[in-house]
């Protein structure tokens, strides 16, 4: 019996090896005869002189809204704990207390991840944003009328909660419905709408701190419900994904929205035509090879444990780089070096959000496909190690001598590490794990990088506050090392992605690691992954 089991399951395996590889061979095929750059239409004018695009890229802002969103917290409770009227009315919290104020949001977020990743693969990736809207409108609410730490600790699992169902659809939809040469710059760009919020949030706590009342934390409060509520009046506009509709055999309904927004009405598009057969073959294999049923897909063949372990590097350093001290905790680390004053520290959180927001969009989101992902990552860790070195020792020579000149200097190089940490994991997080999973692993492996992304901002609400009031700067040490880590692991784990579309990246985690000089093909030419693909005259 037991031999009768082991031959039926290897005549199943080699069954189900035959169609993966006739599925390849055919898309191999397609590939060579077929390929992106050949069928772009021909178009002279720049996208935003296009009409159809620029329709589709306005739509678009409403996705990337949901980053401006999560970023509006994290300014917002800097800025809140900077005001002696916020302190003073929650009864000046500090450590553990602090911590859970702080921790409560990402802990919603982790746990509303789950049932809006089923939401998006079962019902569309528009049907959770509808879900997050009403709960972000409930939670500021409650955060603007809270009355006591419960209330606002209540608010703020609300708000996080609520923030999940938004920030786990939202890239993918961004993703699978942006154009074909525009798809890596708009993907970054998601996540650099962090910092608009950040920045609205930050100048509003700075517009307050000057009234005498509790309405000095109430309006930032009330605030932070703004974006959902641009987001929601065009909400109602934005197509579904193509991508979902082909995989649910709504090929029709996918194929009018690309020729809608990818060929201006073309009915007889050769893009749209090459679209829809490569998402119909590429989601036939992707089925044949995962379950779909189970998040063990994620580790369940050699490609997708490098997919998952990548997409966890990417989930944890993109908070343990040592920007968490400064993203929730600003306020203890200028105290260290001297700045103590609620003007100075405000005007300082103000002025970093914006500085953040251009490095991250013009050094970061417009060069992820001139640079690539794989360089700008390595010239971010690289950037990040040095400048906490240098940060570190000034901190330790201000310590000793109360200069603060010595500590004005560590606030310039605060500005230097989020250069760095802005140019790559800012706009790449998520859009590089979108982009390294394919279909029907997507919304998992989005949930499984925010998953571990989500536990080590908890771990660092808690821990970060503890450290700084117990050892001050030679905490900076730690951050120095896992720098280091970071650094290494990249080189030899994260492959360059640009220069192809969604379904080719595949073939990139289906062949052996190396350190990131992985060969593709585009057409017959054969080149180094993250060539750049130039297309003068036609539509980009």
């Amino acid at each position: 019996m037991g031999i009768l089991k082991k031959s039926n399951k290897e005549s199943a395996e080699a069954a189900l090896g035959k169609e993966i590889m006739k599925v390849r061979t055919s898309l191999t095929v397609k590939g060579i005869q077929l390929t992106a750059l050949k069928v772009l239409p021909i178009n002279p004018r720049p996208w935003y002189k296009t009409r159809h695009l620029t329709q589709l890229n306005l739509l678009l802002l409403v996705p990337l809204f949901a980053s401006a969103t999560i970023g509006f917290d994290g300014a917002m409770m800097n800025g809140l704990q900077t005001l002696p009227q916020w302190r003073a009315y929650f009864s000046h919290p500090e450590s553990a207390i602090l911590g859970a104020i702080n921790a409560v949001y990402p802990i919603g977020k982790l746990i509303g991840l789950f049932p809006s990743t089923w939401l998006s693969d079962r019902y569309g990736r528009k049907r959770p944003m509808f879900v997050g809207f009403i709960l972000l409108f409930i939670g500021t609410v409650v955060q603007g009328a809270s009355q006591n730490i419960a209330m606002l600790i209540i608010s703020r699992f609300l708000l996080g909660f609520g923030t999940a169902f938004l920030a786990q659809p939202s890239p993918i939809l961004i993703t699978e419905l942006a154009y074909p040469t525009q798809r890596g710059k708009i993907t970054s760009l998601y996540n650099t709408f962090y910092y608009f919020g950040a920045v609205l949030a930050a100048w509003s706590t700075y517009g307050t701190f000057r009234l005498h009342s509790t309405w000095s934390w109430r309006i930032p409060s009330i605030m932070q419900g703004a974006f959902p509520v641009i987001q929601f009046c065009f909400f109602f506009f934005i197509p579904e994904s193509p991508r979902w509709l082909v995989a649910k055999g709504r090929v029709e309904e996918g194929r009018s929205i690309l020729v809608k927004y990818h060929a201006g009405g073309d009915e007889a598009s050769s893009l749209v035509d090459y679209e829809i057969r490569e998402m119909e073959d590429n989601i036939r294999l992707e089925q044949l090879i995962n379950s779909q049923s189970s998040y063990l897909d994620l580790i369940r063949t050699p490609a997708n444990r490098r997919r998952t372990f990548v997409a966890a590097i990417l989930g944890f350093y993109t908070q343990w780089s040592g920007n968490s001290v400064i993203s929730y905790y600003l306020t203890l680390v200028l105290n260290t070096i001297g700045i103590t004053s609620v003007s100075s520290q405000a005007l300082i959180n103000g002025l970093l959000q914006i500085f953040n927001w251009f490095a991250a969009v013009v050094a970061g989101a417009m060069m992820v496909d001139r640079i690539g992902r794989r360089k700008l990552f390595l010239i971010s860790t690289g950037g990040m190690l040095a400048s906490y070195i240098i940060w570190t020792v000034l901190s330790s020579v201000f310590t000793t001598t109360l200069n603060q000149r010595v500590g004005n200097t560590v606030v310039v190089f605060i500005f230097i590490y989020y250069f760095f940490y802005d140019i790559a994991f800012t706009p790449l997080m998520p859009a590089y794990v979108v982009e390294i999973y394919q279909y029907t692993l997507r919304g998992r492996g989005v949930t499984a990088a925010y998953t571990v992304n989500y536990l080590a901002l908890i771990l660092g609400n808690f821990v970060n506050p503890l450290a700084m009031k117990a050892i001050g700067w030679h905490y900076y040490i730690v951050f120095c090392v896992l720098l280091t880590i970071s650094f290494t692991l990249i080189w030899f784990f994260f492959p360059e992605t640009k220069g192809h579309t969604l379904e080719e990246i595949a073939e990139i985690f289906d062949r052996p690691i190396g350190n990131g000089a992985e060969v593709d093909h585009v057409g017959n030419d054969q080149e180094k992954v993250g060539s750049h693909i130039e297309v003068p005259k036609r539509e980009s």
